[in-house]
């Protein structure tokens, strides 16, 4: 199948998962996940009416974006080196993965250069899990509380990877602690911090994470195959 053919059935799917949970369809964004595939997989997925992206390396990003032309949204998902950070300064509009004050504080120090402001999520590692990169549950509101005072940071949410499952309702309980994560710090009114986006939920179980509250699912193998 095409990539548009599966961009067409992965839709369909957020609509249908949106709608089963009272959800509005519109209230949740497909980010296709690019990573390592070609420039010309990201055109085909742009022909089809696909807008936002998103990639985990920085230099591959930079290609990339370098070869596109087009309205293209990009997002960068993956764990970003503080020392990598400038080079993305001002060609993505969220950066999914931030979990640590130092990883903030240089996203605010080269957005400020530009005079301009980059949205983030926090990335919340609540399975805890060494592999994988992200605060902790009991941390991330000191973290939020921390990043909050920087003028070219704006936090519009939080992001998950949880483990592992060949049945996707595994995840479901880590989608849910986000979730309610969230709305615990959203009960906190802290100045210019949102909970606005729950950016969880890949190709295996987005339904899953879109019946808890999803509103960005980053899907790659289903759009574009695997590697």
């Amino acid at each position: 199948m095409s990539i548009a053919d599966n961009l067409k059935i992965i839709h369909e799917r957020i609509a249908v998962a949106a709608r089963k949970a009272g959800r509005d369809p519109a209230a949740v964004r497909l980010v296709a996940v690019s990573k390592t595939k070609p420039a010309a997989a990201v055109d085909e997925a742009a022909r089809a009416g696909q807008r936002l992206f998103g990639e985990n390396y920085v230099q591959e990003l930079v290609a990339k974006a370098g070869e596109i032309s087009g309205p293209l949204e990009w997002h960068f998902i993956g764990h970003l080196q503080s020392n990598k950070v400038r080079q993305i300064a001002g060609q993505v509009t969220m950066i999914h993965s931030v979990d640590r004050l130092s990883l903030a504080q240089e996203i605010d120090r080269q957005w400020g250069k530009l005079g301009r402001a980059c949205d983030v999520l926090v990335e919340v590692n609540i399975a805890c899990e060494e592999s994988k990169c992200g605060t902790t549950s009991a941390d991330v509101f000191g973290l939020v509380r921390q990043v909050a005072v920087l003028p070219h940071v704006r936090i519009r949410g939080l992001m998950t990877m949880p483990p592992f499952f060949d049945d996707p309702e595994g995840a479901r309980p880590y989608f849910r602690e986000l979730r309610r994560i969230a709305d615990e710090i959203a009960a906190l009114a802290i100045p210019r911090v949102e909970m606005a986006e729950l950016s969880m939920g890949m190709s295996g179980d987005f339904e899953v994470a879109i019946a808890e509250g999803a509103t960005l699912v980053r899907v790659g193998s289903a759009i574009f195959g695997y590697r």
